[in-house]
């Protein structure tokens, strides 16, 4: 894979972080999850079987564990000891912790003049809202997110999925990935500790968009248009005679095949609905004509009748139902790992598909402390030094 030989340091919890690391991971980087000696809260949320939490293992898969006590002065230098041979340091902490830890830029820079340090936070590293606590449901708030998310005239709505958590770490692992392509090459001077800095406020922003877009050129507000699409028509859910299906003509062309497809070419020269523009502001109107058609025949039906004219249309699945799916299963979007004696893990696949060296899951999500004597004996500690530390309880070893 195309980070083989790289090795992060992870220090993040939850999900932004983990979920930076383990795209790292996917890519073939040595990733070393550093827990507490409580481990990860993940490993205690979401649904379990055999009382381990299928939450933890959709995030940590191909990381190895070691379990520090990281407010002991000996937990703190094991770890500074493990970076030192690090190319990566990825770390979901409120900006300044690291800090405090006795990480600050200048300390890493001592034991590792070319790390590349990424920082995933709710407000990034700085301005007045950099110490404030935030989580996923506050970055959709503050964004803008929320305010164009659900109907017009009800309250906005957060999305269901922890979409700025999960944006962030894709934002995460591809400014890591940018940074390793430009690091300092063998011979070169060091570049001195690089920092990539991401938010989940700006992650979140930077969705937004054409309604951002809209605003910035004319100042105009964007409003909550549901499942319809705010600048085109007809675009949207329309109920069938049994399941309710999504249709997104998105173009003049795309909506004359629609007209085609439904036997209602003479909509072309209705003045009503000639472009687009006129479409959305007649979109009730054309919405008024199109329903009741839909609802004549089955989803089955429109399927494959707007498919095979060219239109894009899908069924509205569940999650159940989206595992089910004859395209989801030959992509392999859902995989079973062997965890032992914790049993086989249903997961989600990988959404990267490599022509060569394809992504594999090399390491099953660890138990707490699983590679702990691993990393420090890679790290240069004795045996009998491991044994020592696990004494005293700043190391847990499995």
């Amino acid at each position: 894979m195309s980070l083989n030989g790289i090795r992060v340091v992870d220090l993040t919890r939850i999900i932004s972080g983990p979920f930076c690391t383990q795209l790292l991971a996917d890519l073939g980087a040595d990733v070393i999850k550093i827990e507490t000696i409580g481990g990860d809260p993940l490993r205690n949320q979401g649904a379990k079987v055999n009382g381990f939490s299928w939450y933890f293992a959709a995030y940590n898969r191909n990381k190895r564990s070691v379990a520090l006590d990281l407010y002991s002065d000996e937990g703190k230098t094991i770890l500074k000891q493990i970076i030192r041979s690090a190319d990566v340091l990825v770390e979901n902490f409120r900006p300044g912790v690291l800090d405090k830890m006795g990480l600050s830029k200048p300390e890493l820079e001592q034991m590792n003049p070319n790390l590349i340090v990424c920082n995933i936070s709710g407000f990034g590293a700085s301005g007045p809202y950099a110490q404030r606590p935030a989580f996923d449901f506050i970055a959709q708030a503050l964004s803008g997110f929320m305010s164009v998310n659900g109907v017009e005239d009800e309250p906005p709505i957060r999305s269901g999925l922890p979409i700025s958590d999960l944006v962030a770490g894709l934002y995460g692992a591809l400014g890591v990935v940018s940074r390793l392509v430009g690091r300092p090459g063998p011979g070169d001077a060091p570049s001195g500790v690089q920092n990539v800095d991401i938010s989940l406020t700006d992650s979140m922003v930077s969705l937004l968009s054409y309604m951002a877009s809209d605003h910035l050129a004319v100042g105009r507000s964007p409003v909550r248009s549901g499942n319809d699409h705010p600048l085109v028509a007809p675009y949207g859910v329309f109920e069938t005679a049994n399941n309710p299906i999504a249709v997104a003509p998105s173009n003049d062309g795309v909506y004359a095949k629609l007209l085609a497809a439904m036997d209602l070419q003479h909509l072309h020269s209705d003045p009503r609905f000639l472009t687009n523009a006129d479409r959305l502001t007649n979109r009730g109107a054309l919405r008024d004509i199109l329903a009741p058609i839909f609802k004549s025949a089955p989803s089955a039906h429109w399927i494959e009748r707007l498919n095979k004219a060219g239109v894009p249309v899908g069924p509205i699945l569940s999650v159940p139902e989206v595992f089910e799916d004859p395209q989801i299963r030959h992509r392999d979007m859902m995989i079973e790992v062997d965890h032992g004696d914790r049993g086989p893990v249903q997961m989600l696949g990988f959404p990267m598909k490599f022509s060569q060296d394809a992504c594999e899951v090399r390491y099953a999500a660890p138990t707490l402390g699983q590679h702990s004597s691993q990393v420090l004996s890679e790290a240069g500690f004795s045996q009998a030094e491991i044994d020592a530390f696990a004494k005293q309880g700043v190391l847990r070893q499995e």
